[in-house]
């Protein structure tokens, strides 16, 4: 009679290493399509795994995901930026289930790590319509580099427009559309495809600055030297964020950044009596909920919405005064 033999199955390692996890985190990147996310995901992946590689060599389970939840909340992060990094380490924990990193169970176990909750409610930062003539009288437009920054401050709290949008804003897109100017098929986050009009004195902006560089074709904006010499074919983030932050500090006005002028764009649309959900078009929300934040909408007790029902008589009570008998 024939022994039988025991074949021994090799066990799926569940201890990455550094390099299966850098491909893992290459995989998700590439299933990114905004560089914003990218950029976010990207360095909270990151941070991860030096974390998790400085560590001693620990199964990637649900338990060292709450260990690590438990490291950021010690470090008195923001409940929002705890979250997102959870979000980036479940996406990096799905990639190296379906390259064959992880086994279904695990991957099972990190899903189910809860996000912190964020108690009370983040106050935004919105410039009132005084603060916005302020910034924009702020800029010099008598030279180069200040009819570039008046068009990027125009297109920002005018038109709502992310600091990744405008980067990437084409010459070609501005087009006009029932007889207004607006910039057509704008790709936004998650690949949205929108139309944006373009106020009157934002478009005259960009025709001064487009006059003044001589542009005729390729990205709207491009970098300018220290002697006021144009060069390259486009501009970073980072430029767009030290326009805000130089014209506000000229301004008077202290922590604005360039999505403050995206969010006041919001609530000044609302506040002039725009409908909320032609500003969730502007912006190119997918949920009127993410507008209504943006807006920072709140009840108003003393401007009572259905005070204005026109349904009753309005009454009108005479107070007849009665003197002393003649």
């Amino acid at each position: 009679m024939k022994k039988r033999t025991h074949r021994h199955t090799r066990r799926r390692s569940r201890n990455p290493t550094l390099p299966e996890l850098e491909q893992a985190r290459s995989a998700v990147l590439n299933s990114l399509g905004s560089p914003q996310s990218q950029r976010t995901y990207g360095r909270a992946m990151e941070e991860f795994i030096i974390w998790y590689c400085s560590e001693p060599r620990l199964a990637l389970s649900r338990a060292v995901v709450l260990r690590y939840r438990l490291k950021l909340e010690n470090a008195r992060l923001a409940p929002a930026t705890i979250n997102v990094r959870l979000a980036a380490v479940r996406r990096l924990a799905t990639e190296a289930a379906d390259i064959g990193m992880l086994s279904a169970d695990l991957i099972s176990g990190i899903r189910r790590v809860r996000g912190v909750r964020q108690l009370g409610r983040r106050i935004g930062n919105w410039l009132t319509p005084d603060q916005g003539r302020r910034l924009l009288r702020s800029v010099r437009t008598d030279t180069l580099r200040g009819k570039r920054d008046a068009a990027m401050l125009g297109l920002l709290i005018g038109c709502g427009l992310r600091r990744t949008e405008l980067v990437e804003l084409d010459v070609a897109q501005i087009q006009q559309r029932e007889e207004h100017w607006a910039i057509v098929d704008l790709i936004g986050k998650g690949g949205r495809v929108r139309t944006v009009p373009i106020p009157e004195s934002v478009k005259q902006s960009i025709d001064e600055w487009i006059c003044a560089a001589e542009i005729t074709d390729g990205k709207l904006f491009r970098a300018i030297r220290k002697n006021g010499v144009i060069w390259g074919h486009g501009v970073t983030q980072n430029v767009v964020w030290y326009v805000v932050k130089q014209c506000a500090e000229r301004a008077g006005i202290r922590n604005l950044s360039p999505h403050d002028l995206r969010r006041s764009c919001a609530r000044m649309c609302y506040e002039a009596g725009g409908e909320l959900e032609q500003i969730q078009f502007l912006l190119g929300h997918a949920s009127v909920l993410t507008t209504e934040r943006y807006i920072g909408c709140k009840q108003r007790i003393s401007q009572a919405v259905n005070d204005r029902i026109p349904l009753w008589e309005t009454r009108v009570q005479v107070a007849v005064s009665t003197g002393p008998a003649g």
